[in-house]
């Protein structure tokens, strides 16, 4: 059996709105750059060893109709002056030959900064309980981030995050993406 573990990585989002729901999502892929993939969602896991890319670098590896894999976060509505927000969150250990996490989470009515906080909340308590890191899950997003920082076990944390207000009564998706590359 073969066994396929992504050598990089980048992260994208997009905004679309479309009086049909999907070609809303399909206006939100294209607007991310990933319209063109075959997008198989995949869970939380950032292989050991993966290079992050920027985006721009990203795209430039994808081939129109390829299976792609990414973790994926998506929110669409067509309630008129409904915000909604769609977050992946990222967290990576120090020790580069261990895995860290990606997790996704969208909402209603949070704006950016906090929808994009819980994801990288999320990821960052998934790996610091992984790697025995103790914390009170009680405890603000500021005041874990500094427990993990202290702990010299989680070297990076982010998120990357798409917020909308629905606008008439089109539909509008907001999609946040980490997209795997081989």
């Amino acid at each position: 059996m073969q066994t396929f573990v992504p050598k990089k990585i980048f992260f994208t989002k997009g905004v679309g709105s479309h009086r049909d729901e999907l070609h809303s999502f399909e206006r939100a892929l294209r607007n991310a750059g990933i319209e063109k993939c075959n997008l198989v969602q995949v869970s939380s896991i950032f292989p050991p060893r993966c290079k992050m890319i920027p985006k721009s670098q990203g795209l430039k590896h994808l081939i129109p109709g390829a299976i792609t894999y990414c973790v994926m976060s998506r929110c669409c509505s067509n309630e008129p002056k409904r915000l909604l927000a769609a977050s992946v969150g990222c967290a990576i250990p120090a020790d580069k030959s261990s895995y860290g996490y990606i997790s996704e989470h969208h909402a209603y009515g949070l704006t950016e900064k906090q929808t994009g906080d819980h994801a990288e909340d999320l990821a960052a308590a998934m790996l610091a309980s992984t790697l025995g890191i103790d914390f009170n899950v009680d405890e603000s997003w500021d005041e874990k981030k500094e427990i993990f920082k202290i702990s010299g076990k989680i070297v990076r944390t982010l998120n990357v995050t798409q917020s909308k207000i629905c606008v008439d009564n089109h539909y509008t998706t907001v999609i946040a993406a980490a997209v795997f590359v081989f």
